[in-house]
């Protein structure tokens, strides 16, 4: 969802720095650009540990989602190009699609409501898998809740952690960066935006990996 389906990566990045200014810590855009992808509870340890605090991974979370909610609530949503489009000629052809986000469901779910314009049949929120990406958990929760197998999947992602998850779990990747560089893998295949994808290339992508 973050920085794919929409540019939200920069209210989360915004957030992370007010709470470090509010609590007179330090913090910078090489943080903040180590942590995209990741699972909450990871970036939360990370955050905990930098900031020398005495709390919880989870605590830390809760904390950055009372920063990042009230943002994305007061903001329009940067969907991000042709991310729609795709969506909606997947919808249209009956292709099954699952949102795969490590953000939680409190701050996925308002998002989700404001599509302007088609669906996800399925959604794995980061709150919702016993591990997160980079392991291949969610993108096996998500193959999983539309009734296929991840190996029949395309996965699209915008990190390194978030490809490696799919990965993992079997997908072929389509990568679009965003805010981070990607890596090149043995599965994966980029393009520098969503914008003008169809059904037919992503169905070329299996033929592509497997030559």
């Amino acid at each position: 969802m973050d920085g794919t389906l929409c540019d939200t990566e920069p209210f989360w990045i915004e957030s992370e720095f007010e709470l470090a200014r509010r609590l007179g810590k330090e913090w910078t855009q090489e943080d903040a650009l180590g942590l995209v992808g990741n699972d909450l509870l990871t970036s939360g340890e990370y955050i905990a540990r930098r900031w020398e605090l005495d709390l919880s991974p989870r605590e830390v979370v809760d904390m950055l989602h009372g920063e990042v909610v009230d943002r994305v609530l007061s903001a329009d949503i940067p969907w991000r190009p042709g991310a729609l489009d795709l969506l909606e000629s997947l919808n249209e052809a009956g292709i099954p699609c699952a949102l795969v986000t490590m953000s939680w469901e409190i701050f996925a779910l308002p998002i989700i409501d404001r599509l302007p314009r088609g669906r996800f049949d399925a959604i794995v929120t980061g709150d919702r898998v016993s591990r997160g990406k980079p392991h291949p958990d969610p993108y096996l929760q998500g193959a999983a809740a539309l009734g296929v197998d991840a190996a029949h999947c395309v996965a699209i992602e915008d990190s390194n952690t978030g490809a490696t998850s799919a990965e993992a779990a079997g997908c072929v990747v389509l990568t679009v960066p965003n805010h981070v560089v990607i890596e090149p893998g043995a599965r994966r295949i980029s393009r520098p935006s969503l914008a003008g994808v169809t059904l037919a290339e992503l169905s070329g992508f299996f033929a592509q990996v497997e030559a």
